[in-house]
């Protein structure tokens, strides 16, 4: 047995798959996505230039935003519910739908108010009749949302990767009917999104059926939770566990772009086009530390606490080494890369690309320690470290985006990358060091009486 292998427990998958495999094939996933977003990039980028790329970032970013805080951060709580013996509480399915649905209505109508101060500060360039009928995305995007990180919580491991990959994969054709009938601009980004996120959702949730065993016409869900009305104390304490984790999660997504909307603000849609590029690149070595989050989440969550730390203490080591020798060769292709895909027009993506890529190094054991901490019922202390991180970006922004632009905006997030992880790892150390850890033990809600 190999070493890879003996760091996955038995009964979670076949002998001859291990760790490294699972993480391999979600990796893959991302980085077909990612191929994806490129060439959707590429082509938007030849249709409308930088401005329509930085409109394409801030669309694939605002919406997604507004719909998971309007559901209290239910995609990141799904792992924890949705494992054994979590999944077998009553009445789980409607409750979970219940919240999907009440959420998809607020986010649409918080997108529909806030539309005229989103259209003047975001997109100056459109109507803000154009800006409102991008709030359909919110709910498209939370369908598709939600049905991807059920099969992770079900780990149907391969379901989740095709829809990984399939949602950016999806676009770019969505995207070119709109731009053969003569639509252009914002409105032609708008249905190619939507489009792309009703697909892939409806192949996601098909999966979910299936996984589940759920038929039209049943009364029951694989694994005990009936049909029936949604349960109020349950979607308590999903919704509880979720805005826990979604302050994490927040945190990390504005980590991640908060530096596109100052930058966006401040410098307009075409340098923050230059600078969608860089970070798309730069991301690219964040993938199997994401990777390695969504592995790891639901399958620590199944263990008992001390195997849990152990197994993640274990990977943390190998995943920082191969973080670092996957850099090299990322800091010396920044440059072709960018030239060959984007042309020269995007020159100035290349030197912050290489700045953010130093922000990346510890990303791969940053992903296990969120992984350890969901897994075991802590979102609230992997919230703690994304918050330290969160209060640096803020002020970095705000000092150096003004005065260095793009580069300014890089220095600040690769800043805030290192230190957050940093703080994550440390936290995984700490936690799992306790023995008697018992308050991130699994419990199952039983049906009200």
């Amino acid at each position: 047995m190999s070493r890879w292998t003996r760091w996955w427990p038995s009964g979670l998958s076949s002998r001859r798959s291990g760790l490294a495999r699972v993480v391999l094939a979600n990796t893959s996933a991302r980085v077909a996505a990612i191929v994806g977003l490129a060439a959707a990039t590429i082509v938007v980028a030849q249709v409308g230039g930088p401005a329509d790329v930085g409109v394409y970032a801030l669309l694939r970013m605002i919406p997604g935003l507004v719909g998971v805080l309007a559901v209290g951060g239910l995609p990141g709580a799904l792992g924890y519910f949705l494992s054994e013996p979590r999944r077998s509480t009553p009445r789980l399915w409607p409750t979970l739908f219940a919240i999907l649905a009440c959420g998809s209505v607020l986010g649409v109508l918080v997108w529909l108010v806030a539309t005229p101060l989103l259209a003047s500060t975001f997109f100056p360039g459109d109507s803000t009749t154009t800006i409102g009928w991008a709030g359909a995305t919110v709910a498209s995007q939370l369908l598709l949302t939600i049905g991807k990180t059920s099969l992770q919580g079900l780990q149907d491991r391969r379901g989740g990767d095709l829809v990984i990959a399939a949602e950016e994969l999806a676009f770019l054709p969505c995207y070119v009917v709109p731009v053969a009938l003569g639509v252009h601009g914002t409105p032609a980004l708008v249905v190619g999104l939507l489009l792309a996120d009703l697909l892939v959702a409806v192949e996601a949730w098909r999966r979910v059926a299936r996984r589940t065993g759920w038929r039209p016409g049943l009364h029951a869900l694989h694994g005990g939770p009936r049909t029936g009305r949604p349960r109020a104390d349950l979607a308590r304490e999903v919704l509880t566990y979720g805005v826990r984790g979604q302050v994490g999660g927040m945190i990390t997504l504005l980590n991640l772009r908060l530096d596109f909307a100052v930058l966006g603000a401040m410098a307009g849609p075409a340098v923050l086009g230059t600078y969608a590029v860089a970070s798309k690149y730069a991301e690219l070595l964040r993938l199997p530390g994401t990777a390695l989050t969504w592995v790891c989440y639901p399958m620590l969550a199944g263990m008992r606490p001390d195997d849990a730390s152990r197994q993640a203490r274990r990977l943390v080591a190998p995943a920082l080494v191969a973080n670092l020798v996957a850099a090299a060769p990322f800091l010396l292709l920044a440059g072709p890369v960018t030239n060959l895909l984007y042309g020269h027009r995007f020159d100035g993506a290349v030197a912050p690309a290489r700045v953010l890529i130093a922000g990346m190094l510890l990303g791969s054991a940053a992903g296990v320690a969120s992984g350890f901490l969901y897994g075991r019922g802590r979102p609230g202390l992997n919230s703690w470290a994304l918050g330290l991180g969160l209060a640096v970006t803020v002020v970095l922004d705000l000092l150096l985006i003004p005065a260095y632009g793009v580069m300014g905006a890089a220095v600040a997030s690769t800043t805030t990358y290192l230190l957050a992880d940093a703080a994550l790892v440390w936290l995984l150390l700490r936690v799992s060091d306790r023995t008697a850890g018992q308050a991130g033990e699994p419990t199952t809600v039983p049906a009200p009486t």
